[in-house]
């Protein structure tokens, strides 16, 4: 007998949510529908054998994608979260999303409050994957002090001013740079600014940047509340980028402008697919008395995947939703509710089909420069 697949559906076909159903399709285990208002990014998943449906850009539109549905991966700009979050409830579909934005976030953890499925945002690289690897370092230690996380997503290969180039949401980005942070700081769950918080290192010879960005930690300040002195996250750039952004946005006021900041970025900085993910997260503590630090560190390329070529960020965003699509479809995770991130071992994840990518790479011999 044929096996019955569980359908689900990917809400965007740009670059992330293109990634994400090449990956869920060349498993046999989905019944993949992928939707979008464009009709040349349908025709681009239809190629890799996906159902496609063709929706307008108004909430109204997303019934038919959600109704009779296993699950909905969201891969939407963030401000269209919480109505697709709320018909997935409606619904009982499980529902996962990629969002950095904390506003969403709350208000998808309280409509889980009543859900008879699963309400899992967060799900990609920072918020994500970060997030797991932070909890799995702090569950190391009797007494947690201090939690380090740092993640850049950059071009391999920066040529401007800027030291950077495009390789995800332009809109996402900004949002990380002009809304507020969450952090611990001195024991204390409080906001922290962006763009602030700089700070230097090397990492296997190459100097880096970090700095505030907002929504990288998803959940984690809150789990790890009263258990730890300081927790934080910033986003790791090349030397110089911080400034230039804070000149823009503050200075420039910007940051009241984000459309023309938008149109700006998208118009002057050209994208690229030669990326490379950078992940740094260091924790230090007590261990049966011993003060002690523990740190992870990886990095990950773009590769080629049946033959489709992913850039890195495509590849280690998607790989977290998949793997929490798979996690709750196997019944590893919670059926119902809000999940966190932090609900997912690292053990867990790296073991997974998907998530196995965390672990690093070599650089690709195609990549090479």
């Amino acid at each position: 007998m044929p096996r019955t697949l569980q359908p689900v559906t990917v809400l965007g076909a740009g670059k992330i949510g293109y990634a994400i159903a090449l990956l869920l399709q060349r498993t046999g285990d989905y019944a993949v529908c992928v939707a979008d208002q464009d009709a040349a990014r349908l025709d681009a998943v239809a190629a890799l054998g996906c159902q496609t449906l063709h929706i307008g850009n108004d909430d109204a539109a997303l019934q038919d994608t959600v109704a009779g549905r296993y699950a909905v991966l969201n891969a939407l700009p963030f401000h269209r979260a919480i109505a697709v979050a709320g018909l997935c409830a409606r619904h009982g579909v499980h529902y996962f999303d990629l969002t950095e934005d904390v506003a969403s976030t709350h208000a998808v953890n309280a409509l889980a409050r009543e859900a008879s499925t699963v309400l899992m945002p967060q799900c990609g690289l920072a918020p994500g994957f970060i997030g797991i690897v932070g909890n799995d370092l702090a569950r190391r230690f009797d007494t947690l002090l201090d939690l380090r996380m740092r993640v850049g997503a950059l071009p391999r290969y920066p040529t401007n001013a800027l030291r950077y180039n495009l390789t995800w949401s332009t809109e996402g980005l900004i949002n990380e740079y002009c809304n507020p942070c969450v952090a611990i700081v001195d024991g204390q769950l409080t906001s922290v600014p962006p763009l602030e918080g700089y700070e230097t290192f090397a990492l296997d010879g190459v100097e880096y940047e970090a700095f505030n960005t907002s929504g990288g930690l998803g959940t984690l300040p809150q789990t790890l509340a009263g258990k730890a002195r300081n927790v934080d996250y910033k986003s790791v750039r090349y030397p110089g980028h911080g400034a230039i952004m804070k000149l823009l946005l503050n200075d420039l006021r910007l940051r009241e402008r984000r459309e023309l900041l938008q149109d700006i970025l998208e118009n002057a900085i050209p994208a690229t697919g030669q990326d490379v993910i950078v992940i740094l997260a260091t924790a230090s503590g007590y261990r049966q008395g011993q003060l002690l630090q523990e740190s992870y560190s990886t990095r990950i390329y773009g590769d080629t995947v049946d033959g489709h070529a992913l850039s890195a960020i495509q590849r280690s965003t998607a790989a977290g939703i998949c793997t929490a699509l798979d996690l709750v479809a196997q019944g590893t995770l919670p059926q119902r509710g809000f999940v966190g991130q932090e609900s997912i071992a690292l053990d867990a994840l790296l073991a997974n089909r998907h998530g196995r990518i965390y672990a690093g790479q070599a650089v690709p011999d195609a990549l090479a420069a």
